[in-house]
Formats: structure tokens, sequence, C-alpha cells
């Protein structure tokens, strides 16, 4: 990307690939519904990042209007995550770049470790399944059929493992680390403590514990 480049980034959240891809020296849009993150990615203050607030599932933005357009396990959690990949294709010009990111299995970092030790302690219980999109999407083939169905070509998958080290002092805190999961607030105190438990046997008197994390890339052509 240059400063030639546009780059629209669906559903940012606190910007991360926004920021990245405007201090390469594009242009960047970065949409999100949450005014919130909007907000927050427009305190960064960089002069090429436009923030609006903007649905991923209708975006008000012409056809064909961008080079790059990114969506970083953002899309997948949509309600109508098809409407959002087809309208992320609508908007790449021809020969233009889709790029979409999503988890695999049952998400990743707290939310995998909150999963996997649930299965362990209470297979009898129900676990959260992940959205739709997610569930999908995170079969390879899956993904590439439903971006060409979107619009683009060329699909590639990636298959990238990444290390989520977390810091054991956390557990201290689980409330905060699991936040407003069902699959944590559901649980009775006696549970939660189960849980903490588990988790720091399985940290084995480490510092950090780490999750292994696994992300499919999907790449494809206008």
């Amino acid at each position: 990307m240059n400063g030639h480049s546009r780059v629209l980034d669906v559903a940012a959240g606190t910007g991360a690939l926004a920021l990245t891809a405007a201090r390469t020296g594009a242009q960047v849009l970065a949409i999100d519904f949450s005014p919130g993150m909007v907000a927050r990615i427009a305190a960064a203050g960089l002069p090429n990042v436009d923030a609006k607030v903007m649905d991923g599932q209708a975006l008000a933005l012409p056809d064909g209007s961008f080079d790059a357009v990114f969506s970083i396990f953002g899309v997948i959690m949509f309600p109508d995550w098809r409407k959002g990949l087809a309208e992320m294709a609508r908007v790449t010009r021809h020969g233009g770049l889709g790029v979409v990111a999503t988890w695999q299995e049952q998400g990743a970092a707290t939310f995998l470790l909150l999963g996997q030790i649930r299965r362990k302690l209470f297979p009898e219980r129900v676990t959260r399944t992940m959205p739709e999109g997610v569930q999908v999407l995170g079969d390879p083939e899956g993904f590439a059929r439903e971006l060409a169905v979107a619009g683009y070509r060329e699909c590639r998958i990636e298959r990238v493992v990444f290390d989520y080290e977390l810091d054991v002092v956390m557990l201290d805190e689980p409330d905060t680390l699991f936040g407003i999961s069902p699959d944590w607030t559901e649980l009775n105190d006696e549970d939660k403590a189960a849980v903490i438990v588990e988790a720091r046997r399985t940290a084995n008197d480490r510092a950090t514990l780490p999750i292994p994390s696994t992300a499919l890339v999907g790449v494809a052509e206008r």
C-alpha cells in the first residue's frame, strides 16, 4: 500500500489494522457500528484516517471505491455476515483485494481457554457455540466458497497460529478476564472457583499461560 491506495477497514474496532495501514501512507476509511470505537480511532489523530459510524451490512459507499477492503475478526460476527462479505466485495475495485480474518475452532485467547476448561470440568453442559459466520468460515473450503459467492475470486486461505500469552496474575480478577461471556456469567461461584483452579493447574506455576489460537486469513481478488 502507498499514498495512492484507498483502504477500507470494516468493523474496525480499536483500529489496529486501520492505523497500521495508514502508517504505510494509504488513505484509510475505518468504519464501525460502535461510536465509541470510531471515536477511539479518530483520537489517534492521523491525517490520512477517516473514521465513521456505519453498518457493515449496508455500506453507504460507492461501488468499486477501494483498492483493498479488510475485516479483521469483524464481519464474521455480523448477524448477516454473508451480506457483510457481499458489501465488502461490492466496494472493492476490479483487481483490488479483500482480506477477511476469522477464528477457527472455538474462538481465541481467554474465550478459547474458558471453553476448553468448561468442556473438561462440565462435559454435560452445553458450551455456547460461536456465531454462524465463525462456524462456516472456520472451515477453509467453506471460507473460500463464501468469498467466491460474495463476489471475490482467486481466494487463498492461510492458517495462522498465535500463542496468546495470558498473564496468570489476571486470574485474580476473573470477572474482568472472562467478561460478560455467558459461558462465564452463568456459572455459580463454586463453578467459577473450579475454573480458576483448573486454569492455574494448567499454568503449572508459570507466570504466563500460552493459549494457541488459530486464525484463518482469507485473501481474494475482486
